[in-house]
């Protein structure tokens, strides 16, 4: 299982709301969290066949910034 992490602008529990259905529904993502008190809002992604790719396409289609750190 890999784990990935970005910076990206999910910033409260709407925005969180918002990108659940994508993620949840994105195939090989095993769990997510997104880090609202850190400054860079970091979503932690653990995936044992999504790539970074694929997971930051997907936050962007739900009207997110993603940046892979």
């Amino acid at each position: 299982m890999e784990t990935y992490k970005f910076k990206t602008n999910i910033n409260c529990g709407n925005c969180v709301r918002a990108v659940t259905p994508h993620l949840n529904k994105l195939e090989g993502v095993q769990e997510w969290k997104v880090d609202t008190d850190n400054p860079d809002k970091v979503l932690e992604v653990k995936a044992d066949s999504a790539d970074a790719a694929t997971i930051k396409s997907t936050v962007e289609r739900a009207g997110f910034e993603a940046v892979q750190l």
